[in-house]
This record gives C-alpha cells, structure tokens and sequence, in this order.
C-alpha cells in the first residue's frame, strides 16, 4: 500500500505546484491588463491564451462592478480552495496509507 500512498503524495504535490504556477500567471495577466499591453507580444498572447479559458466562463457569469473585472480573484479563490482541500486531502490521503 506504500506505492499507492507515495503515489497520492506525488499528485499532491505536482497538482500543488501547478496550481501554484497557474495562480501566479492569472496574477501577471491581471497586472498587465491596468497597462495598455501589446496584444502582438508573444508574451501577452500566451497570457491570454492560457487564463481566457478559465476566466471567461468567470466574467460571463459574474457582472462588471465600476467596470472592474474580478474574475481573475474569483479564479484565485478558487485555486486556494482546490490546494487546501483536494490537495491536503491527497496528501493526508497518502499519508495515512503509507
């Protein structure tokens, strides 16, 4: 059982860290947007390719308040809540058949 149980903390732990990577791309995409940024940059287009999947379905639901945009806290919310609960479960979950 100690496969099984090294394994679910491995999950954990790499599902942890994407999110983590994931969070802080949503967090430079919502920093670049209070700028005029270049929409031809490479790198502003893979922002937005990457997070626009997340956050549109978001902003879709969720009305403009003073014309802020707060689906990229929304979606960080979100994050936090996916690694505290399904990623501290994994791990406990590992854990305890180890």
């Amino acid at each position: 059982m100690f496969i099984i149980g090294n394994f679910l903390i491995a999950i954990a732990r790499v599902l942890d860290i994407a999110l983590s990577i994931y969070m802080w791309i949503i967090i430079i995409r919502a920093l670049i947007s209070w700028v005029n940024p270049d929409p031809y940059n490479p790198i502003v287009r893979f922002l937005i390719s990457v997070t626009e999947p997340v956050l549109y379905p978001i902003r879709k639901r969720l009305p403009l308040l003073g014309g802020i945009d707060f689906s990229p806290i929304v979606a960080i919310l979100a994050i936090i809540f996916i690694q505290t609960f399904v990623v501290q479960s994994l791990m406990q979950l590992g854990m305890s058949l180890r």
